[in-house]
């Protein structure tokens, strides 16, 4: 019974220094989280909450200042079947959005896998991979999208001639129409891939080598490894990236909702409370893809009591 009794109080006492050092951590972390949440609280809540007031009211500037009436869902209506063009381009969002998000995960995962097993001149590639997230972020992209806007405008796509899109323009030509689209864009889609490949180098960093080579001692070979074990240790990384991409394309310059979104902005004779309805719809359906972002990487969890 005594033993029983040290035993319980040595349970006791590891589970409260246990307690005691989560709680440590959750105040560094919410330390450190300080700067941003002040930040949102500041510049980014005050903005939410006028959005969501400003999209059921009509918004007019006049000499005598900013003038508003309550008008209820009539700009919802209005948005969705009154305006002839945002309908069209929230489609064209989407068509947009899932092939160019798909497309800079893969790559991104691959070009970091590779540069994963490099030995020599890792940090200087990752600077050549992420260099175009520093340009983009100035006028240079701006001119760089200019340019190959113009120069393809009337050209429909630079691989109709090809035998492979031929051969899968026979089976599907939406799909086809789909890949030409994304292969035209692919220039400009691998700038979005710089900061998903630190994200996923740095997850493929984390993962224990003892895995790989108890895979090997098991005779596993290099596509069993990528499958079994790097895929879904990287499930979570991939989720940041995807949610990431998602969030960075919807500030795309040739997202045809973020053009409305602007064009309605600068309207001051009743645009700006369409330009908040546009910027509720557009953010609704943006967060139902990443939801089921979520429900694809999301871990599937073990039944319980297993097989009898």
């Amino acid at each position: 019974m005594k033993k029983k009794a040290e035993k319980a109080i040595t349970v006791t006492k590891s589970k409260r220094r246990g307690d005691a050092y989560q709680r440590r951590q959750n105040r560094l972390g919410y330390l450190f989280m300080t700067p941003w949440i002040l930040g949102f609280l500041v510049f980014t809540l005050f903005p939410f909450a006028a959005t969501i007031y400003l999209s059921f009211n009509n918004v007019v500037s006049t000499i005598k200042g900013w003038e508003i009436s309550f008008v209820g869902l009539d700009n919802y209506v209005t948005a969705f079947f009154r305006n002839a063009e945002f309908v069209p381009a929230l489609l064209e969002f989407l068509a947009m959005i899932v092939p160019y998000t798909f497309v800079v995960i893969i790559v991104s995962f691959i070009i970091a896998y590779l540069l994963n097993k490099l030995v020599k001149l890792k940090g200087f590639f990752r600077t050549i991979y992420f260099l175009p997230v520093i340009i983009m972020s100035g006028p240079v992209m701006s001119q760089i999208l200019d340019v190959n806007v113009s120069e393809y405008a009337e050209e429909v796509s630079r691989y109709d001639g090809l035998f492979i899109m031929n051969m899968i323009e026979s089976y599907s030509r939406p799909f086809a129409n789909l890949l030409g689209s994304v292969l035209d864009e692919l220039s400009v889609i691998l700038w979005f891939t710089g900061i998903p490949i630190v994200l996923f180098i740095n997850g493929l960093q984390k993962i224990n080598p003892s895995l790989f080579e108890a895979a090997k001692i098991d005779s596993a070979n290099s596509w069993q490894i990528l499958w079994k074990i790097i895929v879904p240790l990287i499930k979570p990384i991939a989720l940041v990236s995807t949610v990431f991409t998602i969030a960075q394309l919807g500030t795309y310059d040739t997202n045809p909702v973020y053009g409305l979104i602007q064009t309605a902005t600068g309207n001051m004779s009743g645009g700006l409370g369409f330009a908040a309805t546009y910027a509720w719809i557009y953010s609704l359906i943006v967060l139902l893809i990443i939801g089921g972002a979520f429900l694809i990487f999301k871990e599937k969890k073990e039944k319980k009591g297993g097989i009898r």
